[in-house]
Formats: C-alpha cells, sequence, structure tokens
C-alpha cells in the first residue's frame, strides 16, 4: 500500500486540501463566514521566524535525502514545533498581505507553506512505521494532537478562506492551467470540507472531534501494533511445531530465547488475519492456537483491548459528518474519490457476493472431502483452510510451494525481475549505493536513472520484518518532485518479508514476490511524477485510484521474459521451469474463496462501520456491543464468515483506524483498483505487452498525470474507453454458471463516472 502525508501537516495545501475532486453536494453547510467576512487589508505582521537544528534546511546530500547520521531523537520535537509556528507565520503573511488576493499571493504562498514541518514529519513518520521505539511513540502520543490543531488552525481559518474564496470566485478569468486550475479547487474543495462554510460554533466542534480523533487514531494504532509485535505465540516443544523447515524452527527458539523465553518457542504474528506458518504445522492443535491468537488480537482476550477505542472514533466520526450535514462518515469522507459516492462502491462489491459465497461453498466441500481423505474426521475451520487448499492445490496442480520459493532468491528479485522489468518497459536503470546513510542496516539505497541516462531520483528498498516495524507493506517520499522547488523523487518501499536465518539464502515466497513488484508500481508512480506541486505530485490522488498502477505491476512478475531473467533456483542457477510457471498461473484462480473473499469482507466490514449514524455509534458503549456489531455486521453480508474471517477484524484494522481518516470508507479501494487494474493488463497485451512504446504510453497517460485531472478521463486516455469489470471477474474464476456467476456493475461491465 501507499499514503501521501496529507494528515502530517505538512504544507497548507496537503493538511486535507488534496486537489482530486471538483466541488461536492455542501447540503447542511451554514454558508455564513465566508460570506460575511471582509477580506483583510492589514498591515503585514511580524516576519517569519527562523528555524534552528538538521530539519531547517535542506540535506545536503544527493537528491536532498535525509542524512540520519545528524539526526538525534531529541531533534524531533522542537523541529515539530519550529515548523508548525513558522507555517503559522507564513499563513498569518498570507492572511496580513495588503494587495488584493492572487493565484500567486494565495494559493501558491499557501502551497509553499510549511518546508520545515514538512521535512521532519516525512522523516519522523516514516522511523515510526519502520523502527519505532518508546522514545518515537512516546513523541508520536505528544506531537500528534498538535499535528492535528495546527492544521485546523489553517483549513479552518476563516480569513484565509476569505482569501482563497476570492481566487476561487474568479477561477474562470484567471487563464490558469489544469494543474494551477487543480490545485485551486483542491485548496478551496479542501478547506470546505475541512469546515470553512460552518458556522464558528460548528468549527469549534469539528476542531475537537479532530483532536479527539488524533489522539485516539494514535492510541489505536500503537495497541494494534502492540497486540502484534508484543505477544508473540509460545509454544512449549519443537513437536509442536512439526511440519515447519528447520530454519523456521531455530528461527522460532532464537527468537524465544531474545525476549527471555530460553527453551521455548515463539512465533511473530504478521498484521492479517491468516498467518503465513499456520498452513505447514502439522499438529492442528498448532494451527488452531496460532490462528485463533491472530484472530482474537487486542478482543479482550489478552490485556491489550482496542474495541472501546474503535466505537469511540466511529461515533465521533459520524458526529463530525453529522455537522456538515451528511448522514455518515463514510458518505461525508468519500468526497474526493473516484467512485464518490458509498452506494457506487457498495453496488460494485455486492453485486460480486453471490458468486464469491457460491465459490466459499464449494472451495469448503472440496477442502472436507481432502480433510476426510487424510483421516480427519471434522470439517474445515480457517486455520485448517490454506493447509488443504495448499494440500488440493499440489495434488491438482501439481505444485509444491516451497519449491517454488527455492527460484525466488530477494536480491535477484529485486534487481533481475523489478528493476528488469523497469528497464524494458520503461528504459530505467539502477546503481546500487553504500555512500548513503541509511535508518537501518537492512535498508537499501539505489540511485535511479531515466530512459535517457538523467538522474531520475532515488530509491531505499526496507524489506525485512522487525519487532520495531508495523505490518504490511508500502510505499511513500523523503522527498517529493516538484519543479516549483526543483526538487527530484526519494521514494521507500517497505515490506515484512521474515529474514533468513544467518547464513541461509533469502528466500522469499511468491506472494511477496508479488508484493515487491506492486510496492514498486507506487515507486514508479512517483518516480514518474511531472508536476509544479507537490500536493498534486505522484501518488498524490485519490485513495481509491492510488492502488491502481501498483496492482498493475504485479503482472510483469510473471511474465515470460522477465520470470526467466530473475526467476533461479538458489542452488542450481536453473531457470524456473515453464511447467512450474503454468501450474502457478492455473492455481492462481484456485482458492478465491478464501483469498478474495476476506478481502471483499473486510471492505464490506469497513463501511459497515462508516454507515454508522453517530446514535447507532454511541450504542456501541461497551466492548461486548463492539464485538455483536461486528459479528452482525458480517453476517448480513451473506458470506462464509466463520470459514472465511475478514483479512482483518475491527480490534486490528489499522488501514480504517490508526489515523483520522486513512482507508477508512476506503478500503473497497482495493477491490476498485483491481478491476482497474485487470482491464489495463489486457490493453498492455493487446497492445505490445513488454514494450517501451507500451510502457511510455501508460506513462504519459497515467503514471506521469498525479492529481490533476479527473480519474475516468485518465483511464480512458490510456484505454481508449471506460474499464470493464468483466477482466477482474475473469481473473478471479468468477464469471462460471450458475449461481457462481458475477454480474457486471452496470451496462456490458463497463463502470463509469457518475
Amino acid at each position: 500500500m501507499t499514503r501521501k502525508l496529507a494528515s502530517f501537516a505538512l504544507s497548507a495545501s496537503t493538511l486535507a486540501l488534496a486537489a482530486c475532486a471538483t466541488t461536492g453536494d455542501e447540503g447542511g453547510y451554514t454558508a455564513t463566514i465566508a460570506d460575511a467576512r471582509p477580506i483583510p487589508h492589514s498591515a503585514p505582521t511580524a516576519s517569519i521566524p527562523e528555524g534552528t537544528g538538521y530539519f531547517a534546511s535542506d540535506s545536503t546530500l544527493p537528491f536532498m535525502a535525509p542524512d540520519f547520521t545528524k539526526i538525534s531523537e531529541d531533534d524531533y520535537v522542537p523541529s515539530f514545533e519550529q515548523g508548525m509556528a513558522i507555517q503559522a507565520a507564513e499563513v498569518q503573511a498570507i492572511i496580513d498581505n495588503p494587495a488584493e488576493p492572487t493565484f500567486e499571493n494565495t494559493i501558491v504562498a499557501l502551497e509553499k507553506s510549511g518546508r520545515m514541518l514538512g521535512r521532519v514529519a516525512r522523516v519522523f513518520f516514516q522511523l515510526t512505521g519502520t523502527n519505532t521505539n518508546d522514545r518515537l511513540d512516546a513523541i508520536n502520543t505528544e506531537i500528534s494532537p498538535k499535528l492535528t490543531a495546527h492544521g485546523d488552525s489553517i483549513t479552518l481559518n476563516p480569513e484565509l478562506f476569505a482569501r482563497v474564496k476570492a481566487v476561487y470566485d474568479k477561477r474562470t478569468s484567471l487563464g490558469l492551467d489544469r494543474e494551477d486550475t487543480k490545485l485551486l479547487e483542491g485548496t478551496y474543495d479542501g478547506m470546505v470540507q475541512a469546515g470553512a462554510l460552518l458556522t464558528e460554533a460548528q468549527v469549534e466542534q469539528v476542531k475537537e472531534i479532530n483532536s479527539q480523533l488524533s489522539k485516539l487514531t494514535t492510541e489505536f494504532g500503537q495497541a494494534a501494533r502492540g497486540a502484534m509485535a508484543d505477544q508473540p505465540v509460545i509454544f512449549d516443544s519443537a513437536d509442536e511445531l512439526a511440519g515447519l523447515s528447520e530454519g523456521d524452527i531455530r528461527s522460532a527458539a532464537d527468537f524465544a530465547a531474545s525476549i527471555g523465553q530460553e527453551g521455548k518457542y515463539a512465533i511473530a504474528l504478521q498484521n492479517t488475519t491468516q498467518q503465513p506458518l499456520i498452513p505447514a504445522l502439522d499438529n492442528r492443535e498448532a494451527r488452531q492456537k496460532l490462528f485463533e491468537a491472530s484472530y482474537h488480537r487486542a478482543d479482550g482476550k489478552t490485556d491489550i483491548d482496542t474495541r472501546l477505542l474503535i466505537a469511540r472514533i466511529a461515533e465521533l466520526r459520524a458526529e463530525k459528518a453529522a455537522i456538515f450535514g451528511k448522514p455518515d462518515w463514510a458518505t461525508y469522507t468519500m468526497w474526493d474519490r473516484m467512485a464518490e459516492k458509498p452506494e457506487t462502491a457498495l453496488s460494485f462489491m455486492e453485486q460480486m457476493v453471490p458468486a464469491l459465497a457460491a465459490t466459499q461453498r464449494r472451495e469448503a466441500a472440496m477442502l472436507n472431502k481432502a480433510i476426510a481423505a487424510d483421516g480427519g474426521d471434522y470439517e474445515v475451520k480457517p486455520w485448517d483452510w490454506y493447509r488443504y487448499a495448499n494440500q488440493i492445490k499440489a495434488e491438482q496442480f501439481d505444485l509444491d510451494e516451497d519449491a517454488v520459493m527455492e527460484y525466488f532468491v530477494l536480491d535477484k528479485v529485486l534487481e533481475d525481475g523489478v528493476f528488469y522489468m523497469a528497464e524494458k518497459l520503461y528504459g530505467l536503470t539502477f546503481e546500487r549505493r553504500t555512500d548513503l546513510p541509511v535508518y537501518h542496516e537492512d535498508v537499501w539505497v539505489y540511485t535511479v536513472f531515466d530512459r535517457d541516462g538523467s538522474e531520475l531520483g532515488l530509491f531505499y528498498f526496507d524489506p525485512f520484518q522487525r519487532p520495531s516495524k508495523r505490518g504490511g507493506a508500502w510505499m511513500s517520499n523523503f522527498v517529493d518532485q516538484s519543479y516549483m522547488w526543483d526538487t527530484k523523487p526519494v521514494i521507500y518501499n517497505v515490506l515484512n518479508i521474515p529474514k533468513a536465518p544467518e547464513g541461509e539464502p533469502q528466500l522469499v515466497s511468491f506472494d511477496w514476490v508479488n508484493t515487491t513488484f506492486h510496492e514498486f508500481g507506487h515507486a514508479l508512480h512517483g518516480f514518474f511524477a511531472d508536476q509544479k506541486y507537490e500536493t498534486l505530485s505522484g501518488t498524490a490522488t485519490a485513495r481509491d485510484f492510488v492502488e491502481y498502477p501498483s496492482q498493475v505491476h504485479e503482472m510483469w512478475m510473471t511474465w515470460p521474459e522477465v520470470l526467466q531473467n530473475y526467476a533461479k533456483h538458489y542452488e542450481t542457477g536453473e531457470t524456473i521451469p515453464t511447467e512450474m510457471v503454468e501450474k502457478i498461473e492455473a492455481a492462481s484462480k484456485f482458492n478465491q474463496g478464501y483469498d478474495f473473499g476476506e478481502v471483499v469482507t473486510s471492505a464490506l466490514l469497513d463501511m459497515k462501520w462508516a454507515a454508522l449514524s453517530k446514535e447507532e455509534a454511541a450504542a456501541l458503549d461497551t466492548p461486548e456491543k463492539v464485538t455483536a456489531f461486528e459479528r452482525s455486521s458480517l453476517e448480513e453480508l451473506g458470506l462464509e464468515i466463520d470459514l472465511v474471517p475478514p483479512r482483518y477484524r475491527s480490534t486490528y484494522f489499522n488501514h480504517i483506524f490508526s489515523s483520522p481518516a486513512g482507508y477508512s470508507a476506503g478500503y473497497y479501494s482495493y477491490l476498485w483498483t483491481q478491476m482497474l487494474d485487470h482491464d489495463s493488463r489486457n490493453w498492455f497485451r493487446e497492445n505490445g505487452g513488454l514494450s517501451l512504446e507500451a510502457g511510455q504510453h501508460y506513462r504519459d497517460t497515467v503514471l506521469s498525470r498525479g492529481g490533476t485531472m479527473d480519474y475516468f478521463e485518465m483511464y480512458e486516455n490510456f484505454a481508449g474507453r471506460k474499464p470493464d469489470v468483466k477482466y477482474m471477474l475473469e481473473a478471479l474464476g468468477l464469471t462460471g454458471g450458475g449461481d457462481a456467476t458475477a454480474k457486471a456493475p452496470s451496462g456490458e461491465g463497463a463502470v463509469g463516472g457518475s
């Protein structure tokens, strides 16, 4: 996954002022402030203060990359405070400017504010995600509500909004280009969405809610990480771990010893409900123990319980939506999405449910037969599902997952696979660097060169799991591309691959290979940014669009020319056999009842939370009621939830509860963009495949456009038509007959804007 640092107050215009949509419905707003207050023409106030310390100026390293050798934990709080003070003064200077408001002295000046704050936030929040400690967590707890209040002081400033509105009202006569227009519209729309048209009393309510949400979501994120990182599953003997490799058992013993459990075995939890080691465990009780430790994370089974935090977050979000005259949080927060309305996203997902439910029942029956054939006298449970699904896959497709891993060595996956793809499709080349400081010894750094040989940017790769890192995988920037600042992108990819024991080859699973290609797709979206303004640069796009360019790059991992270049056996150097690749591709449609089902269930659960009214959310006033709401919400879906639980239960659903907005009412984005992805794969197959011509067209129409245009227009510029859902359904094997047939959301499968 990716996230722009909008919520961290990097600049006035990235404080929820992303320019990704036209003005939405303003029903329910009380439009008094902007109309009643005159534009100020007072004399300028005090000069803007100078910052001190490392973050006061741009880094002197290549590409302005952070110099981690010069950054101390003691730098963060004073740098945040100075950065906020400087930006506050910059904004006040805009307000106090005696000249009439113009695009340059108001909108561009706002875009230029907050440089020091941006520098410290980009580094700090990357470290709290990848290499945190108690001190950084404490700073995060202290500074997050201050950043929220600082952001509100800008986006909810009536005098500033008066100037922004004055420019916005005459926008058609200003002769602005497309990007200037998007920046202006996004700034105005974002301030309206923040509350610029509310009454003063309503603004104060919103500020208080924002402050509380900042505190509660930070607390949730830390609790969820603690429930994962600080509560490994302990086993008393190696016999319980029968079925795991010698290396995995040795790693479990070493991990247990490192946490004071000498002589025992510890397995760290990963962020998803299912755990990667479960299928290999021969002992069913051990499988159940590991699964249930994951499933019951932070739900009161241990000393960590996030249920009341969730309820309060949902209540505050619904309360905020009501202030804006919206029925629920989903309606309020989807204002800048490609789908725009909850109904569009829900309709898109719900029409898949009949086929998906039928697939789940059919696959469960197959698994029960496999269990019986194996001598089992029980029916499949979630902790059994992947073990027997893998067994069927191995028999039906003659596919051995461990044997597949032997062809995927991490450095070759990256350099001979991902980088090779980028060379063939876009003409890029890469050079490993060891002269730049990194925040952890496991981070790799590369200079990226463009097709013409010029330097395109800098790439950091942080692949390995560690207790100080939150789960999952993501991409973001240390430095954004911007012609206004003459900056080139400094981008990082973060993964959570279990690190091989010392001396053993670093093999990676097929899934992690896929994730490596996926996250580099995000990186390419950032590297090919071609914008004046950081706010619109690269991956600064809508939640339900940003995953699309990353997903479409997954197709190249099994493209024959690419696969044959990097998939080499770690011992023999033999290229992965064609037959094995064919089996992998055939097997990819198997087990969609679980693989696809757990994502759909999570996306629909997210929407259930986002659809609560403030009264409904307030009624969830005990942990038991939260659990009951989650259960009833899932049961309403019509899916086999006891067999296929959501990929994330509410209690550790970081995507939607660990930031004030995040992916809330937006987890459907992974499905929406999967539709765009599979449609695009069809275009590539019909238009030259892995070629510089096809890559250049995709770069020109999608990857270089950032957030500067309507997403349906962008897609049609690329594909020559609206996206079609049928290619996704075909790829997932959900277009069979009978009750397993999914229908397209509309028409012949085309999905269009509203």
